[in-house]
């Protein structure tokens, strides 16, 4: 089953905004090595699970894995052929918003060579490109 919250306050939300850039989160904080995305977007909890899956099947679980964002944003839709009106479809799935800096994957207990590779697969995964970073490199 992909990420998503336990309870929310409310059920349903707007859409928002996307422009600026992270605030928080944009450095590497608990591991040696991070993904961090350059582009803005929102990504599911099905690609964050694959790209997780990605990076450990890699690493043949070894070293120790972060993720450093979580789908907290309910994204609804109406069902197929249905009439507008009659208010607002049901939550379908949940997004991260990402904004551009962000870090959202961190590696520890590997060797550079093999968290580059883990980590070029799992952006392979996303929906906007992303860079390998290091903990001296910011």
């Amino acid at each position: 089953m992909p990420l998503q919250p336990k309870r929310v306050k409310h059920r349903k939300q707007q859409r928002g905004k996307r422009k600026g850039n992270a605030k928080a989160g944009t450095d590497v904080q608990f591991g040696e090595y991070g993904l961090q995305c350059l582009e803005r977007g929102w990504m599911t909890g099905k690609q964050i699970e694959a790209a997780r899956v990605a990076m450990t099947r890699h690493m043949k679980r070894h070293g120790k894995v972060w993720i450093r964002i979580f789908p907290d944003k309910p994204v609804s839709k109406k069902p197929l052929e249905t009439r507008q009106g009659k208010g607002k479809g049901a939550p379908e799935f949940w997004v991260a918003v990402i904004k551009p800096g962000r870090i959202m994957f961190e590696l520890e207990g590997v060797t550079e060579s093999l968290a580059k590779e883990a980590l070029c697969l799992a952006s392979a995964k996303l929906p906007f490109r992303s860079r390998f970073v290091t903990r001296h490199t910011i």
